[in-house]
């Protein structure tokens, strides 16, 4: 399974939902903390300000779901299948993705701060607006994504693929050129610079 970043172990489960049918179920309001779900169907669950806290999630599928303003603080996401779902202005703090699968998942506005998805395939998947900062994207595969105006300083992108994103708008600052494949990449003039002055170009009108 893959480790946080700087050690911190998952957090232990009190109770278990297993194989629940929670298909196009309103999660709006529900309160979850310390809860190991295993195999849920949330297929186009929805619902506004869902809170979920220290959950672990293994094999649950999100399919077509749609989030809103919900927390997911500190949680563990392993082989859950995210296919199509939506998260607008969500918090994702703290939490890591583990062997999941991200086709069409679309993600607007919300802090993904200090989340973990080394090695995710992110490649048919939408980030806008979003906060990023320290996030885990060591060995990410983002080639053809859309990653715009995402705040990634402070982010681990070692060995991560951008070919052909579109990163207009984002925060280049943690970007190593020398580590990072950025062929095709689409970036605006101002990354431009900061991508020059990372190379120790000397940057001139």
């Amino acid at each position: 399974m893959a480790d946080r970043m700087h050690g911190r172990p998952a957090a232990p489960t009190e109770t278990t939902i297993l194989s629940a049918n929670w298909d196009s179920r309103d999660l709006t309001g529900e309160n979850h903390e310390n809860v190991l779900f295993v195999d849920v169907d949330m297929t186009e669950a929805s619902g506004t300000g869902a809170t979920f806290r220290d959950c672990t999630f293994r094999g649950v599928r999100f399919n077509a779901s749609s989030h809103t303003d919900a927390a997911f603080l500190n949680c563990t996401f392993v082989r859950c299948v995210f296919f199509d779902a939506a998260f607008t202005g969500c918090k994702f703090v703290g939490s890591l993705f583990d062997g999941c699968t991200h086709d069409l998942l679309k993600v607007k506005d919300g802090d993904w701060s200090f989340t973990g998805l080394p090695g995710a395939d992110l490649r048919h998947a939408s980030f806008v607006d979003v906060r990023m900062r320290e996030a885990d994207l060591t060995g990410a595969r983002c080639a053809g994504a859309e990653l715009r105006r995402i705040d990634l300083s402070g982010a681990s992108l070692h060995k991560a693929d951008f070919s052909g994103c579109d990163l207009r708008g984002s925060d280049l600052s943690a970007v190593d050129p020398f580590t990072v494949e950025l062929r095709g990449a689409v970036i605006d003039p101002y990354q431009a610079v900061v991508l020059a002055t990372t190379l120790g170009l000397d940057v001139r009108e």
